[in-house]
């Protein structure tokens, strides 16, 4: 049975899904996208995800075409008419279709699409060995704190990282580490827990929010302060963040062993208590 998208308010086989070649999205990025995990068929921090999708959308001048109910209600039904027990839904907005032009019809109606995809999230075999990591220049926009559809640097860091064998690409600003290529990055120093705080060079991620509240409950120190690729790699415990990795560990940085180059006890406690938050 073919997997069934949203269209602009119609669920559609996916062979049969089509948009104009037209669309703002297509020709300049111009659009606003977010991710929800479902985990045991339910949606996970769902609503902090639509809360930011209608935030980066103002951000852009874009109208919210749908409700808080109304996007719940598109995801269940994509989750139920697709049978989807563990993964993410991929939501986009985009301005809408017009002449090729950079101004842009505040009056355009925007384009909705939406879509399932199934994903191994609690057992990934990764958060059991950790992953690797690599760092490079970050060469994005200035607005990283808007989920913008313009990902080609996140594309290009991406790739790099595949090839070599590893899970994130850590993006580097001035000499520090902004966030990874589709994560935030933590790094525990003894009992406490670091990332970098928010501002316009880092997505605000729904995932960070939610580790910096287990953390502080379980009484660990949080630290929201800038650091380098250096002090990543002597510290005692690395991880990422993300709506569909949940907590990942990374045992190694460029090459170089982060801690014991295992899996650390911090990163693991965090990431079970992460996973019995989204099961519950």
């Amino acid at each position: 049975m073919s997997r069934i998208v949203f269209v602009n308010g119609s669920y559609l086989p996916f062979e049969e899904a089509k948009l104009p070649i037209m669309d703002r999205g297509f020709l300049f990025a111009d659009g606003i996208y977010e991710v929800s995990a479902v985990v045991n068929g339910r949606l996970v921090d769902n609503e902090a995800h639509l809360a930011r999708l209608d935030r980066s959308l103002s951000k852009i001048d874009i109208i919210n075409p749908h409700t808080t109910a109304e996007w719940i209600a598109i995801e269940n039904e994509l989750i139920s008419r697709n049978d989807l027990k563990e993964g993410s839904v991929y939501m986009q907005v985009t301005r809408g279709v017009a002449e090729r032009d950079f101004a842009f019809d505040r009056n355009l109606k925007p384009t909705v699409v939406a879509f399932t995809q199934p994903k191994n999230l609690i057992d990934n075999p990764k958060a059991q060995t950790g992953g690797t990591a690599i760092s490079m220049p970050d060469l994005r926009w200035k607005r990283r704190d808007i989920k913008s559809i313009g990902l080609l640097g996140q594309v290009l860091a991406k790739q790099a990282a595949a090839e070599a064998g590893a899970v994130e690409a850590l993006m580097v600003e001035d000499g520090y580490v902004t966030e990874g290529g589709s994560s935030t990055v933590f790094i525990i120093v003894g009992n406490r827990v670091v990332t970098r705080p928010l501002s316009n060079a880092v997505l605000p991620g729904i995932t960070r929010e939610a580790l910096l509240k287990l953390s502080r409950e379980k009484d660990l120190v949080v630290e929201e302060r800038l650091f380098t690729v250096e002090e990543a790699i002597k510290a005692d415990e690395v991880f990422i963040t993300s709506a569909t990795s949940f907590v990942m560990p990374i045992v190694a940085i460029d090459g170089k062993q982060v801690g014991t180059g295992e899996v650390g006890p911090l990163v693991k406690r965090l990431r079970a208590l992460y996973i019995d938050l989204a099961s519950a």
